[in-house]
């Protein structure tokens, strides 16, 4: 609950495969990311640039920039094809409650569970320990009570020591410790657990536990929130991007340039991918930073009765207007209507906010393929990266389209 986060016309070299299904046991991305993999080359389609661009932006929901006014009729994303595996998981209905999750005492008995617990005794010792919601690589999450306010422990996993990653782990702990605290003095205009006590040495956090359900407990769900559902959960998520804190609270959590430069170098980006993107960055350099989630996945976002609640804050900061709605677009590729909805929040803000937007979501597509394009990838795995592969194949035409336009 508490986590550490369309399809293109197909080419004459790669089959168009439809969604991978939502099976129990569907493998998804490393908790640490592995080595890049280049991207998968594009086939030429037969049409001029321009009319792969243009294509491009109908897809994305983005109007060119010297149209403006209402969204141009039928600029629609391309639907999910038929038999995308549905029914291996009926969808939750509005309304239904959350299953209770299963009590495990024996998991409160691990030497990793009961290394965590001591850590958190030392800050909370009225923490009376009731279910371990997530044991894993990076992070320990347990449940418990303090008094009768049920409250959930989020600790450093021993394994985190032993891992080659064991520093950038530890900076993002401090991150999330150091965002909560400035939450307590800047109180954000959307919900969040409230922070009861944390040991940043010691890679402790001690948060109110929100009732409520994940929007969704996989990365690239296929089965969506309703629509109802996602229009308050991009309302929250909005509602954050237009708050603006003061400057020296948070800090810019991403490189852009650093990143092109990186994806260009193993090959995931293009000399004119890269080209592009930097054209874009380059009118976007004076333009204002907005405060992202930094990790806006669905397996982060509650819904509450109160409303939607966002969790796991370590990649909060400042970034390019539109990368928590690019990240959102990113794993909604099941849904036409939300990435609708997004696409158009997307250029609300004008021709800046949209190369903004653009810029955003090649990189993540980026991210996401270097997490999911790993050796040994079972059928479903290797249903999503072509999946992926085709979603960046878009975004960047729709790049390329915006360049043409400045």
């Amino acid at each position: 609950m508490y986590s550490s986060a369309t399809s293109p016309t197909p080419t004459t070299t790669r089959t168009a495969l439809r969604p991978p299904t939502a099976a129990v046991g569907r493998p998804g991305p490393k908790q640490v990311p592995p080595p890049s993999r280049p991207a998968a080359p594009r086939a030429a389609d037969g049409r001029s640039g321009d009319a792969r661009g243009q294509a491009a932006r109908t897809a994305l929901g983005l109007r060119p920039a010297e149209t403006a006014g209402p969204r141009v009729p039928g600029a629609r994303i391309p639907a999910v094809r038929p038999g995308d595996g549905r029914l291996l998981r009926p969808p939750t209905r509005p309304g239904q409650p959350m299953t209770q999750e299963r009590i495990d005492p024996s998991a409160l008995q691990t030497p990793a569970v009961r290394a965590a617990l001591a850590g958190v005794a030392r800050i909370c010792p009225a923490f009376t320990p009731r279910q371990v919601l997530r044991e894993g690589s990076r992070h320990i999450l347990v449940a418990g009570t303090i008094g009768r306010a049920p409250v959930v422990a989020k600790c450093l996993a021993p394994q985190a020591v032993r891992s080659e990653y064991f520093e950038q782990l530890v900076a993002d702990f401090h991150h999330e410790v150091a965002v909560y605290r400035a939450f307590v003095r800047h109180r954000p205009p959307v919900r969040l657990p409230r922070l009861v006590a944390a040991d940043h040495d010691r890679c402790v956090l001690v948060m109110e536990r929100v009732p409520g359900r994940p929007a969704a407990r996989e990365r690239h769900p296929v089965n969506a929130p309703t629509p109802g559902e996602v229009r308050a959960l991009l309302t929250a998520v909005r509602t954050l991007n237009l708050w603006r804190p003061p400057t020296d609270v948070f800090q810019p959590r991403l490189d852009y340039q650093l990143e092109i430069a990186r994806y260009h170098s193993v090959g995931q980006l293009t000399d004119r991918d890269a080209g592009d993107l930097r054209g874009l960055l380059h009118g976007l350099g004076h333009g204002p930073l907005q405060l992202c989630h930094g990790d806006a996945l669905l397996s982060n976002m509650l819904l509450a009765p109160s409303g939607p609640v966002l969790v796991d804050w370590e990649q909060a900061g400042w970034y390019l207007p539109g990368y928590d709605l690019a990240v959102l677009w990113s794993v909604l590729s099941g849904d036409t209507a939300a990435r609708r909805q997004i696409s158009q929040l997307a250029q609300s803000g004008g021709t800046m906010a949209r190369d903004a937007f653009l810029v955003n979501l090649v990189l993540v597509l980026m991210r996401e393929i270097r997490l999911y394009d790993v050796p040994g990838a079972g059928e479903e795995q290797r249903i999503m990266i072509r999946r992926l592969y085709d979603d960046a194949a878009l975004a960047r035409r729709a790049v390329r389209a915006a360049v043409g336009t400045r």
